[in-house]
């Protein structure tokens, strides 16, 4: 993982110049171009070459997905990393291919770990059955080697469920205890529940031999995409045998599920 090649882009000059200098401050990255403008940004892509590419989903002049979606087409083998302050875009982004989506605001750690996933070494070969597998639609259900995964607690299902709806955005404590526990206002004891419920979690892929599925930082959790089987996640890759298995219900018992169900369904009357 040597001399990247990084282009920028977020139309907030100070937000841009927080990432430039979190982006230089990595050494395998050899070059770093940043604009403010997505115009100016796929000007420089038609006549320039990038690795990855930071881009900021919610812009003045255009949106984050638009210049994704060009930019893939000039450049089909550069790495789409999204940044933003609303994970609610993180069903489009997908559906894009793109490699990470990250939440505002982004931390060096954040840049790191997004790069080691990306550059980790690559072995051709027959890719191995995920260990876990995750039922979107329905109820939600985890599965590991094909059994029932056995939590201690609810809640660490639920965590779990809220991760996988987030597809890979990484949310911190106090967005999933609003989430978790709805009706109660912050504090100590909430979270140590929470603490005790990500433990849990952690127990349960570790002991299954998939801790990879997890994504931890000092105050943030998020999922590995990659690391699992999700009905919901073919789906929205359009994989063959995935496209009919939507059938109008999502996580039903989760209520904070109900937003990305509307989408789905907008999605499936598309």
């Amino acid at each position: 993982m040597t001399g990247i090649k990084v282009i920028a882009v977020d139309d907030e000059q100070i937000v841009l110049e927080d990432l430039k200098r979190h982006l230089h401050e990595i050494a395998e990255i050899r070059e770093v171009t940043a604009f403010t403008d997505s115009g100016e940004a796929l000007q420089w892509l038609e006549k320039n070459q990038a690795d990855v590419a930071f881009l900021d989903i919610r812009m003045r002049n255009t949106d984050g997905l638009t210049l994704a979606k060009k930019l893939k087409e000039l450049q089909p083998a550069c790495a789409v990393i999204f940044i933003s302050g609303f994970s609610e875009y993180a069903v489009q982004a997908f559906q894009l291919h793109v490699f990470g989506y990250l939440m505002k605001p982004v931390t060096i750690q954040d840049i790191r770990r997004e790069l080691s996933h990306l550059y980790q070494p690559q072995i051709p070969a027959v890719p191995p059955q995920k260990i876990v597998r995750v039922q979107c639609f329905g109820n939600f259900e985890v599965f590991i080697n094909d059994e029932l995964a056995k939590f201690r607690y609810s809640k660490s299902k639920e965590l779990f469920a809220y991760l996988i709806d987030r597809m890979g955005a990484a949310i911190e404590a106090g967005e999933l205890c609003a989430v978790l526990w709805e009706n109660r206002p912050d504090s100590h004891s909430l979270r140590s529940q929470l603490r005790n419920s990500i433990a849990d979690l952690t127990r349960c892929m570790s002991e299954a031999g998939a801790a990879d599925v997890l994504r931890k930082s000092r105050n943030s959790l998020a999922v590995n995409t990659q690391a699992l089987d999700c009905d919901y996640y073919s789906f929205l890759r359009i994989e063959p045998g995935a496209v009919n298995t939507y059938k109008g219900e999502y996580m039903t018992q989760y209520s904070w599920a109900e937003m990305t169900l509307g989408g789905l369904e907008r999605l499936q009357r598309q």
